[in-house]
């Protein structure tokens, strides 16, 4: 009765501290208690680098007054001990939707009825996705019982917001009082703002469609906020003026990935500002360049399930990337620690919140330190959120949130008793109960078992012994009752032995009845074995050592055919080759060809050099690298459909440096594509033309100082013919034109307002227009009909620029002297026609009527699988059409290097280029051809040598990741099916989303 009186009396004077000064007090007698409660003979971890033993904790309303070793002690204290016991600082979690619903999505196609341009309120951006006025404290609803499901997992503060939109406006700061009022719990209401690549479920407005939509649309709202804060804006908008706001607050943005980091970091870093990233948990892939991004990151803990491969075709339905990810992904915070990148931890992305700790020990098992994981659920988020003088370490003047733990955080049968939130006292397991983990001789009956209890004091676990004979075994606990069920070893498993005890407070003595599988009662025996007797006495085997997870390399990229260090360039010498210039030498015979310092050094005979690794190209034939014109491999989104123009968006936002197609286009010998916008819209968006680095990341991929190419689009897909839900000007080939005419004018008026000298504001979609008025950007535009060729070319005249090239354009036989004399060229298909309606016409002669009238003429892909096998595609102008094979070479070669504007660099072999060129083991035009080795700027990226080797690995670790995924499963772990997961495969009329 004591007891309960003072738990009482304790529980009072913390709430009645909590009441406001200026509060009215009408509820009778009230007096503000006062007292201190001290916890005493602790070790008090103050930092997860510092700690004090048998330390003293004093706290009163709430804060921390006092903590140390010499601490005096108040007069009027309630005083706790604490002996052996630890005290850490309360976990905080910096990414959560506590007690904020996320708006349901309609579960309609975005491309589903008109689209809607304007925002939908009035005084508002004009994108609805951008949202930073949104206060997460309006919608925010305080949830007890998932506060407690936190609680329980040690959290005292929780970083909430809205999870929806581009900008998501601010969050808030909540403690987990459940005891508290909402004034009390309520930390911030302006904590940080969010962002993320995902749309609002709030607004069926269609921009932007894609991942580089909304990349642009960030720049341009960026953009459009300095230009705000210039006072020339003849608009109120309280959007902006709420991300001018929040412009000091730690900004919080949700990647989901390591790719999406780096771009949302590149975003930051143009409008000067430091994201902290919401990881994907695979930073560990490229961790150099997720370390350059300085970020402070956020990183789940959703480590994939083991797959399910115990029928052994699964294994090949499960890719090595997804094997290695799930070997690899517990590594992820070791990894991100061990090179000084400052991250928290989240509960975010968990199914349950309580597999946190099983997670963070699987993390520690893959070589997380303890303090390091302590300090990410501390120390690191407080100072993310710019709260470590109140918050994430016990220091006089923090909150008091701490929790009182048995042994030391993370430690093996560690037990939380209580979590204290704002001087709240939480109990999670009775500290108070006796503790009856350990080992024990039990009799009954005249039979002696060995017992094992361990576990949480609430839940304990048991496992009973009858010499070596395991005994199926159950047990549970309420207060200081033990149930214990075993079966019994004479009879069958039906029948069991009870014992039903009360245990005393040092679990030396256990009194209570045995039950025997007859139902008859007897007493029993129960003893503790002293540890140093229980470890000599034990029968069973010494206990191994914990076997370290066996973990596999890393490869760039990380999947199958990913290399264990990037290629680099070298010096070769290639002897005795058949050698297809592309040059004015034509093709040379019996020839030497050097590569050195990543350039092409030297062409003739009886070449030398020291120190280069000397080919034998006897019967074998070098050509320069093929380049595709056309290709949309590579890229993470393809089409920005949400308006009629998208010139804002670039695909060198989205290069996917880790598409597989990289590497087979490699196989084929092509060494530079130009990956194109979509056709999805007239004016679609700017080109990245690359090179095939298997292995770098994006950036390093992209052609240095690249010409700059946008895509155009004209017939059946920008007018909708073929989308039955989604109609948007223009409808019909007359409309197109018009928009034409309409863009280009407002560019000009643009362009005269920018060199006016008055204040404007910076249009992205406008720049790009004006650039290709300057003919400072190339138009490579997809066209089918000769009367929308026409069309353009004549628009183009009237704006003064020209098309560079019209790519498709199967009707280019009928319109090719208009095309030699605009001076556009043509990227076709070889034989490609009927697949549409306005293909109907199209003739495999296309491509060498086009070359015979004088217009430069390739040959294009617009396909995974065909870019594989361009020079095949090449060879079939010879016969349709008796294009040269030295011509038809340049289809593929030279001359789309020349529509690209990147011919003083790559599309022939001549000193001084770069050393982008293939080895073929056949004359290159013949189905038997095979790329021997493809090599840019000096270092081998294919060699089929090497592949063979790789094969044989990738079969080999597969089998071994088999092999463990099998034991994951077999040892108990839950599992996922077993499925191939599909990539998209993007073609022109592709639509994504980003929902």
């Amino acid at each position: 009765m004591k007891k309960l009186l003072l738990s009482l009396t304790v529980v009072c004077g913390i709430l009645n501290s909590y009441a406001q000064d200026y509060f009215p007090k009408n509820d009778g007698v009230n007096t503000t208690d006062s007292n201190y409660t001290v916890f005493k003979n602790a070790t008090i971890h103050t930092s997860p680098d510092s700690e004090i033993k048998n330390g003293t904790l004093v706290i009163q309303k709430g804060k921390i007054v006092q903590v140390g070793n010499t601490v005096t002690i108040p007069a009027n204290s309630i005083i706790i001990d604490l002996q052996g016991k630890h005290i850490y600082a309360s976990f905080i979690d910096p990414y959560t939707n506590f007690g904020i619903e996320k708006p349901k999505s309609k579960g309609e196609s975005p491309f589903r009825g008109n689209p809607q341009y304007e925002a939908s309120r009035a005084g508002y951006y004009w994108n609805d996705h951008i949202r930073p006025e949104t206060n997460a404290l309006t919608h925010f609803k305080y949830d007890a019982k998932k506060a407690t499901e936190y609680i329980q997992q040690g959290f005292g503060v929780l970083h909430t917001h809205m999870p929806d939109g581009i900008v998501r406006g601010t969050g808030l700061l909540v403690a987990l009082n459940n005891k508290g009022t909402e004034g009390e719990r309520l930390l911030s209401d302006r904590s940080a703002q969010f962002l993320s690549f995902s749309k609002s479920n709030k607004s069926k407005q269609l921009y932007p469609t894609s991942l580089m939509g909304a990349i642009a649309l960030l720049r341009q709202m960026y953009y459009d906020a300095n230009w705000y804060t210039t006072g020339n804006a003849d608009n109120k908008d309280l959007s902006l003026e709420a991300l001018l706001r929040n412009k000091n607050l730690p900004q919080i943005f949700e990647a989901g990935s390591r790719i999406n980091g780096f771009r949302a970091d590149k975003i930051g870093d143009q409008f000067n500002t430091q994201y902290v990233i919401v990881g994907g948990g695979d930073e560990y892939a490229k961790i150099d360049k997720v370390k350059a991004t300085n970020a402070k990151y956020i990183i789940p803990l959703d480590f994939p399930e083991a797959y399910d491969v115990s029928d052994p075709f699964a294994t090949n339905s499960v890719s090595l990337g997804d094997m290695r990810h799930w070997n690899q992904a517990p590594t992820n915070p070791a990894v991100l620690s061990k090179n000084g990148i400052s991250f928290s931890l989240t509960t975010h992305k968990l199914k349950k919140i309580g597999e946190l700790n099983s997670r963070i020990e699987k993390a520690i098992q893959h070589g997380l330190d303890k303090k390091t994981a302590i300090a990410a659920l501390t120390t690191i988020p407080a100072q993310i959120l710019g709260k470590s003088d109140l918050l994430g370490s016990l220091k006089k003047g923090s909150y008091a949130n701490f929790l009182i733990t048995k042994k030391e955080l993370f430690s093996k049968d560690n037990i939380l008793y209580e979590n204290w939130v704002q001087g709240h006292k939480n109990i999670i397991n009775d500290r108070t109960t006796t503790d009856i983990n350990g080992a024990y001789e039990l009799t009954v009956a005249g039979t002696t078992y060995d017992v094992s209890i361990s576990g949480k004091t609430s839940t304990p676990k048991a496992v009973i012994k009858l010499g070596e004979t395991k005994l199926g075994t159950k047990i549970s606990r309420t207060e200081d009752w033990v149930h214990l069920t075993f079966t019994d070893p004479d009879t069958t498993k039906t029948q069991y032995t009870r014992i039903v005890s009360q245990v005393n407070n040092t679990a030396t003595l256990w009194s209570g009845k045995a039950i025997l599988p007859n139902g008859s009662e007897t007493s029993f025996s129960i003893q503790k074995k002293p540890k140093d007797d229980s470890a000599k006495n034990s029968k069973e085997k010494p206990k191994k050592p914990e076997e370290k997870p066996e973990i596999f390399p890393i490869t760039y990229p990380n999947i199958a055919y990913g290399n264990t260090q990037l290629p680099k360039p070298e010096t070769i010498l290639f002897k005795n080759a058949t050698v297809w210039t592309n040059e004015a030498d034509g093709i040379l015979t019996e020839t030497d060809v050097l590569i050195k310092d990543g350039k092409i050094s030297a062409v003739g005979k009886n070449l030398s050099s020291t120190n280069a690794k000397v080919i034998d190209a006897t019967g074998k034939h070098i050509t320069a690298g093929i380049i595709d014109e056309h290709s949309h491999i590579a890229a993470a989104a393809i089409n920005e459909a949400g308006h009629n123009s998208s010139a804002e968006v670039t695909i060198e936002d989205v290069v996917s440096p880790d598409d597989i197609n990289i590497y087979r286009n490699l196989a084929g010998g092509v060494t530079s594509i130009q990956i194109l916008h979509g056709s999805a819209n007239p004016i679609g968006g700017r080109s990245a033309i690359i090179k095939l680095k298997w292995g770098q990341d994006a950036d390093n991929l992209i052609f240095p100082n690249s010409p700059k190419f946008i895509k155009f689009a004209l017939g059946e897909n920008v007018k909708q013919s073929n989308w039955q839900s989604f109609s948007r000007f223009p409808q019909s080939r007359m409309g197109v034109e018009q928009l034409y005419m309409d863009y280009f004018s407002r560019a000009k008026e643009y362009e005269k307002l920018k060199n006016s000298g008055k204040s404007y504001r910076k249009d992205t979609e406008m720049e790009t227009l004006v650039e290709i008025l300057n003919g400072e950007r190339y138009i490579s535009c997809h066209s089918y009909v000769q009367s929308e060729i026409n069309m353009l070319m004549k628009v183009a005249e009237k704006f003064n620029f020209k098309i560079n090239t019209f790519t498709h354009i199967l009707e280019g036989y009928k319109v090719a002297d208009k095309m030699a004399a605009h001076g556009v060229g043509g990227s076709t298909f070889s034989d490609w026609w009927a697949y549409k309606y306005e293909v109907n016409d199209a003739i495999p002669y296309n491509a060498s009527i086009m070359h015979n009238q004088g217009v430069v003429t390739a040959i294009n892909s617009d396909d995974a699988e065909m870019a594989r096998r361009l020079n095949q595609e090449a060879a079939k102008s010879v016969k349709y059409g008796g294009v040269s094979e030295e011509d038809a070479l340049k289809f593929v070669t030279l001359n789309p290097a020349k529509l690209l504007h990147i011919d003083n660099r790559v599309g022939s072999i001549k000193v001084g280029k770069d050393a982008d060129v293939v080895l073929w083991t056949d004359h290159p035009l013949s189905i038997y051809a095979k790329a021997e080795k493809t090599i840019i700027e000096g270092a081998v990226y294919f060699d089929i040598e090497k592949d063979k080797v790789m094969r044989k690995s990738i079969a080999a670790e597969k089998n071994k990741l088999s092999a463990l995924l099998l034991k994951a499963k077999n040892s108990g772990l839950k599992t996922q099916p077993a499925k191939k997961k599909e990539k998209q495969h993007f073609e022109c009329e592709t639509l994504e989303t980003i929902n």
